[in-house]
This record gives C-alpha cells, sequence and structure tokens, in this order.
C-alpha cells in the first residue's frame, strides 16, 4: 500500500486498485466539517481516478465516526453538509465500501448507510442516536434503514437511540459482512469482489407497512420516549420511507432535523450531553495513582449495601458483604441472587454469567474477614455516632493501606473522620438508590482526603459506570442539598394552600419523574425525620418551619412501607390522592399558623420550585462545594428525576435572563420568609 495524499483529517492511500480513504479526527474521528470537506474531495479524486476501480473508507485509531461534531449543531451548519456527502458518494459511478470498528453513530452510521457495502469488525456498535439529542437523523438515516431492515427494526433504532452490535447489524441485514481481525485487508478483499458493482441502499424496494404492527411498536417506542416531539418526529421519519418516494422522504427528514435542531429543547440536551462529558475531563486531569482494586467490603446489607455490592459484582470485584445482623445479612445476600436471577430471566446476563459474579461474593458477620479488602465502604445506618463506631471498627481490622470510604446522604464527611487515627484514607462515595441501576455518585473530598484517596475513589466511580460528581464536604453535598431546599419550599405551599396531589400534578407536568411527596412515600417518610430530629437543636426558632411531615411521621404514616404517607396505598394497589387524614391535617397546620389558603397554580408551583432549587445550587457554587456549575444539572437529571430535555436547573435560569431571575429571586424571599437565603447569581450568567 502506497500514501498518496494526505490532508489535515483525511489520509488516501492505494493498494493495488483499491483507494484507502481513512478518516483521521482523534479521539473518535467526529464528523466536523474538515472531515465532511475531506471526504467530498476524496470522493472526487476516487471518481476522476482511473487506476482506482473501488473505495475502501474507513476510521483511524479505535473506532469509525462515532458521531457528528455535536458542537457545530448550536450554529448555522456550514457547507458541504453531510447530506452532499453522501449524495457523492451514491453518485460516484464506482462502489464504495465502508469499514467499520469501534463504533458508527449517528452521521457516521448514515455516511456507511450511503456506501455500497459494509464490512464490521467484530466488537463494533453502529446506531441513531439523535433522538438522545433532540433531533433526528438528518441525513438519511430515517429513509435508508428500513430498506435494509424493515419498518420496525429501523423504528427502534431510530426513535430509541439503541446501539446495536455487529452481529445483530448483520442478522438485520444492515452491514454485509463481520470479521474478527485485519479489518483493513478484509474490507480490501471484499471490495475487490465489487467491481462494477453499485448496490445503493436508496435503490432498495421501500419496507412494506403493515399498520397495526407498526402503530403497536410505534406506541411502544412513544411511552419509552416519554412521547417527545424528537421521538414523534422519528417515528414519523420512518413512517415516511413506506409512503414516500426516498427523495421525498429524504427532503421531510431533513427539514425536520434543521427544525428540531435550533429547538430549545435540543439545547437544553446538548446541554447536558456536553455537561456530562466535563465530569470526565475533570476526572482525568487528576493525576495522582489509585490504589488498585482488587476486593471491596460493603459495611451493611440493607437495600443501599447490597445494591453497591452489585454495582461492585456487576463489574467484576470480590466482594464482601458484611452485617452482623445474620438475619438482614442473609435478607441481602437473597436480594443480590434475586437480582442476577431476574436479569437472567430479561436475558440481560446468562446463567454462566450469573453464577461467575456470585462466586465473587461472600457474606460475613465476622469484623476480621475485611482484612483483605482494598476499599471499605460502610452503608449502614444514618446516625453520626452509629457511623462513628462502625469505622472505629474498620480501622482497627483493615488493612493500612486500604481506601475507606462513607455512603452517608447527609452527614459530615469531615466530623465521621475525626473518629479515625487516619483521616487522610477516609473520603465519601454517596450512591443513589437503587445504587446497582443509578448512574450518579457523589465522591465526596473531605479536608483531611489524602489525593490518592480522591483518585481511588473516582476511578472505582468510572469503572461502575457511574457519572462521578466531585463534591466538597457540605450538608447534603450537591443533590440533598438542593433537594432538600425544593422540599421544603413544597412544605410552604401545603401551608399555604396547595395540596400533595397538585404539587406532584405540577411538577409532573413540568417533566419530573415524579413529585417530591411520591417520592417521600416511596423512600420513606422517616428518613427526612430522622435528620430534621438530629437538626432540631440547631434550627433558628425565628425561621419558617413547617410540621406536617413531622406530624405524619408522629401519625405513624411513614410513607409506602406503611400503606400510609401524603398518600394512602390501598389493598387493591390504587393510591388515594386526596384522603381525608392528610387534608383535614394540612388544613388545621395552616389554620394553627393563621395562614388563609389559596389556590395555587401549576405555573406558580413550577416557577417557586425551579427558582428554590436554582437559588440552591447559586449557593453551593459561590462556596465552591462543587467546581462547576453544569455539575449540578448532571446531578440533579441523574440522580433526581429533573427532566433530562430541560437540561437541568442551571441552563433554565441562563434562558430567563440575569434581570428575570434577581427580580424573582426577591418575590420568592417574600413568599419563603424568614430563613430563606437569596443567592447573588451574577457569576452564572
Amino acid at each position: 500500500m502506497t500514501n498518496k495524499t494526505n490532508t489535515q483529517k483525511i489520509n488516501i492511500s492505494q493498494s493495488d486498485d483499491v483507494m484507502v480513504i481513512e478518516i483521521n479526527n482523534p479521539p473518535i474521528n467526529a464528523g466536523s466539517l474538515e472531515v465532511r470537506a475531506g471526504l467530498l474531495a476524496a470522493i472526487s479524486e476516487f471518481s476522476k481516478n482511473d487506476s482506482s476501480t473501488v473505495a475502501v473508507i474507513i476510521g483511524a485509531g479505535t473506532t469509525f465516526i462515532a458521531g457528528s461534531d455535536i458542537k457545530e449543531f448550536s450554529a448555522p451548519l456550514q457547507d458541504p453538509q453531510l447530506p452532499a456527502v453522501i449524495a457523492a458518494i451514491e453518485n460516484c459511478a464506482k462502489p464504495v465500501i465502508c469499514a467499520l470498528h469501534g463504533s458508527a453513530l449517528g452521521g457516521g452510521f448514515e455516511l456507511a448507510l450511503s456506501c455500497d457495502a459494509r464490512i464490521a469488525l467484530s466488537g463494533t456498535y453502529v446506531g441513531l442516536p439523535e433522538v438522545t439529542l433532540g433531533i433526528i437523523p438528518g441525513a438519511g438515516g430515517t429513509q435508508r434503514l428500513p430498506r435494509l431492515t424493515g419498518l420496525i427494526p429501523a423504528l427502534e433504532l431510530a426513535a430509541t437511540g439503541r446501539r446495536i452490535g455487529a452481529q445483530e447489524a448483520l442478522q438485520l441485514g444492515i452491514v454485509d459482512q463481520v470479521v474478527s481481525d485485519h479489518l483493513l485487508d478484509e474490507a480490501i478483499t471484499f471490495a475487490k469482489t465489487l467491481k462494477g458493482q453499485k448496490r445503493r441502499v436508496r435503490d432498495l424496494p421501500a419496507p412494506s407497512l403493515d399498520q397495526a404492527a407498526f402503530d403497536l411498536a410505534k406506541a411502544k417506542v412513544l411511552k419509552l420516549g416519554k412521547n417527545r416531539p424528537a421521538i414523534q418526529e422519528a417515528t414519523a421519519s420512518v413512517l415516511n420511507a413506506a409512503t414516500m418516494p426516498i427523495d421525498q422522504g429524504l427532503q421531510v427528514e431533513r427539514t425536520v432535523f434543521q427544525t428540531l435542531r435550533v429547538s430549545e429543547e435540543a439545547a437544553a440536551l446538548r446541554h447536558q450531553f456536553f455537561a456530562e462529558r466535563k465530569v470526565f475531563k475533570q476526572i482525568s486531569e487528576i493525576k495522582d495513582q489509585p490504589v488498585a482494586i482488587q476486593q471491596v467490603a460493603v459495611i451493611g446489607s440493607g437495600t443501599m449495601g447490597s445494591g453497591i455490592a452489585m454495582a461492585a459484582l456487576s463489574v467484576g470485584y470480590r466482594v464482601l458483604l458484611l452485617d452482623q445482623n445474620e438475619q438482614a445479612l442473609a435478607m441481602g445476600g437473597q436480594r443480590i441472587q434475586d437480582f442476577y436471577e431476574k436479569q437472567v430471566q430479561s436475558k440481560k446476563i446468562d446463567a454462566g454469567k450469573k453464577e461467575k459474579i456470585l462466586s465473587c461474593l461472600s457474606l460475613s458477620s465476622t469484623w476480621s474477614d475485611i482484612a483483605d479488602a482494598d476499599l471499605v465502604i460502610e452503608a449502614v445506618f444514618e446516625d453520626m455516632a452509629v457511623k462513628a463506631e462502625v469505622f472505629k471498627k474498620i480501622e482497627t481490622v483493615a488493612k493500612a493501606d486500604a481506601v475507606l470510604a462513607t455512603n452517608t446522604s447527609y452527614l459530615s464527611v469531615d466530623t465521621i473522620a475525626k473518629s479515625l487515627t487516619h483521616p487522610e484514607g477516609l473520603l465519601g462515595l454517596h450512591f443513589f438508590s437503587p445504587a446497582q441501576i443509578m448512574k450518579l455518585i457523589e465522591v465526596v473530598d473531605a479536608s483531611a482526603t489524602s489525593k490518592q484517596a480522591l483518585a481511588t475513589g473516582l476511578a472505582f466511580a468510572k469503572k461502575l459506570n457511574k457519572l462521578p460528581i466531585m463534591t466538597k464536604d457540605s450538608f447534603g453535598f450537591v443533590g440533598n442539598r438542593i433537594y432538600a431546599a425544593y422540599r421544603r419550599q413544597c412544605e410552604f405551599m401545603l401551608e399555604e394552600g396547595a395540596y400533595p396531589h397538585e404539587i406532584d400534578a405540577a411538577l409532573e407536568e413540568f417533566g419530573f419523574a415524579m413529585g417530591p411527596f411520591q417520592v417521600a412515600d416511596m423512600s420513606g417518610l422517616d428518613i427526612a425525620w430522622k435528620m430534621r430530629l438530629s437538626q432540631a437543636s440547631k434550627r433558628n426558632p425565628q425561621h419558617r418551619y413547617v410540621s406536617i411531615p413531622d406530624q405524619l411521621c408522629e401519625a405513624g404514616r411513614l410513607g409506602r412501607k406503611t400503606s400510609a404517607g401524603y398518600y394512602a396505598y390501598l389493598a387493591d394497589g390504587t393510591i388515594n390522592k386526596n384522603d381525608e387524614f392528610v387534608t383535614k391535617l394540612i388544613n388545621e397546620a395552616s389554620r394553627h399558623k393563621g395562614i388563609q389558603r389559596r389556590a395555587i397554580s401549576k405555573e406558580e408551583i413550577q416557577k417557586r420550585v425551579l427558582l428554590t432549587m436554582f437559588n440552591e445550587a447559586a449557593l453551593l457554587l459561590s462556596e465552591k462545594v462543587v467546581a462547576e456549575p453544569s455539575d449540578c444539572d448532571v446531578v440533579l437529571v441523574n440522580g433526581y428525576g429533573f427532566p433530562r430535555w430541560r437540561g437541568g436547573v442551571i441552563f433554565w435560569a441562563q434562558q430567563q435572563g440575569l434581570a428575570n431571575i434577581q427580580t424573582d429571586l426577591e418575590w420568592l424571599a417574600k413568599l419563603s420568609g424568614p430563613g430563606f437565603v437569596p443567592s447573588q447569581p451574577d457569576f452564572l450568567f
């Protein structure tokens, strides 16, 4: 093979009569303007080159094109745009083959679909993730893919953003061949068999339409995608492949793509996309060497402890689950067994994988058994005295270089560290429930935490495939601090005139996964109650305090686990959201304080909650609890049900503008009364 032409992003070489066009735009070979221009020039050169009878497009490094350059989506797209590159490939008289490895996603996958054949390395993933960014494929994905797979498989890919592996792509007819090694050599050999043959996907017959089957699949993807605009449009565009000539379908697809690209929802989703990537950029900047972890010990076998154990087991760690209560330990072990059995039943893993995972689990009630653990995570009762006692025991039996972590939700890691002889080995690892599923984890860098312990916690979180947010030690860290303020504001509105079901409904309409009172019932009202009781002596009596949740707990209404909380949970599975006991208790609380109840609109409920969350986020940012404003949005979206398509509360506030936010915060301060601390949010605008 000889090099022929090299541009900044495209390398061209020749192997006999095969032109090899290599995309070289590390790290993910994003389909940027330079890549598109380079590809267009390469296809033009290939068309004119008499010594080249067939071309192979391949990615340099570890991947094909893993997506478009998303930064470009916030401004008018510059020419050449991707459809022009695709048209050049299709209109070229000679065949062009795509050699795929790593990932071929979004525009990269659409480019591959424009080629005359596709060969993939085993382990390659393909997909159309555009809907996760609030847009639809804009370069033929919804029109060409159905001609290869049929309507319903194409719908499931285009309307969910699901990625599929090379073998599934082969079965669906998306790729022509899967190879295990030597991708380029295999692609060149394959390409030579296609000399003189154009096999354009666009020339394949339109997919057949089974309306009933399509409607069923459509209902499924719309429900899964919460009926968001991009999901609706992707569904309609895939259907066009069966009902319109391809050029008309392509034109409609591109118009919809361009409209959605400049929508506020797409901007919010791009904000969240970059915010999550910024999290990992912060981690990569930490150069300290972490402790190598092979065995993890988890102290406490309740729901959280067993969930943490599952998260660690699932990525290959050996795990010791310790609890001195033998009954609780057995229940924790059974919980883990049941989780993996359900994964087998749902075909997420096979029985062999389940047995291999469970062989790495040990259960114990003996403290000395944690002596071999490289990382010890405490997940016991949320009580300072209990945690301090646990860590004293841990330190007496753990090896000297073991890293210690607390899963506390609210308590001070600095205070817990005072119980240790070597506090530098302790950090916070605040998991979110269920720990084996939720992506978010807050990594708490306490005052005494060493750089190595912090690096170890971050490396561990990354290995668990979590989104690790670095935070300093502060009450509630990031998420629970904002959530506590949010819940408090909702309690104010209970006193002023709203009822739990009205507040929940308003926030769910905004897009929250659940309202705060449904969440409280699900998690248990006693958790927050105990936290409030522990702080009662520090509470300023002049500050506004709502006793309604305390009274519910005193009445034994602790949520779903007692069949009654803010709502009543009936034996037949129905939920009474207008429970007479709760209504009477709330009305009496308002009367006791001399508050004249009034109707509160859903718009006011939403506005007060969002302003409160933003205000608390601005306060903790000014205190440097976290480094990046976007970290707050990552936490709220990934841990607290804030709608991803709204971007997060910082993004929301920035759309309102500083002047409006300042005016609204003054209004909120008057409504909230003594104890509300207004932020000075200028630095966020």
